[in-house]
């Protein structure tokens, strides 16, 4: 496996510069400030990364003032308690994406963020509280203990709040795979476990930040 500094040098021969590399770039937010993020925020980032999963991302755009509208804001205590009347309205509330899987998991979703929430006295803290060497057991969290959180989705949802972490592009997966870590898209326990070993590596080898590390595998071979 190279060194971080020897993919940077790759990435750099393909885009000309570390600036170019690094154009637009939004470093992640600390702990403190995820902590500070109230719980419904939270809840409305599950659902719009859930929903541009396999959608056209820009409708979800286009209509999100129509969904903050039909799930209250997305406050967990009441999305948490959603009967079959409100999901019968939803279901029929052309302002939103009617797709009876998703917005399902909107109430189940809402239950995990109030259980974690009142856990670690918010969802935020609770995020905030995982290290960037166990990334890959926070994701593994949320693909079991929430509804529709796995692979992708969860990846794109943490992103979107400005925590620190990876996303297992094809690109990044190609410099992985090229590197000898894993031999195809990780999926398995093992793999993953792999995938955060070798970022943990790079990581402490750099100082650089999961997602700054992220940039540069994608930028080696994309």
């Amino acid at each position: 496996m190279r060194s971080l500094d020897d993919i940077l040098a790759i990435s750099v021969k393909r885009k000309g510069s570390v600036e170019a590399i690094f154009e637009g770039f939004e470093p992640s937010k600390s702990g403190a400030a995820l902590a500070e993020i109230p719980d419904d925020r939270w809840l409305a980032a599950m659902t719009r990364a859930i929903f541009n999963a396999g959608f056209n991302w820009k409708v979800v755009e286009s209509m999100w003032p129509g969904f903050e509208t039909a799930f209250k804001g997305f406050d967990p205590g009441a999305c948490s308690m959603m009967d079959d009347l409100w999901f019968d309205a939803l279901i029929a509330n052309k302002a939103i994406v009617r797709h009876g899987p998703k917005i399902q998991a909107v109430q189940e979703n809402a239950v995990f963020v109030r259980a974690q929430s009142d856990a670690a006295g918010g969802f935020g803290a609770f995020i905030a509280g995982w290290d960037a060497d166990a990334y890959a057991d926070l994701l593994a969290h949320l693909k079991s203990h929430g509804t529709r959180l796995g692979g992708a989705t969860g990846q794109y949802f943490l992103r979107a709040m400005g925590v620190d972490g990876y996303i297992l592009s094809r690109d990044v997966v190609a410099r992985l795979i090229a590197e000898g870590v894993i031999d195809k898209a990780p999926t398995s326990k093992g793999a993953m476990k792999a995938v955060q070993a070798a970022f943990s590596d790079w990581h402490a080898s750099s100082g650089r930040s999961l997602k700054e590390i992220s940039r540069i595998l994608a930028t080696s071979t994309g």
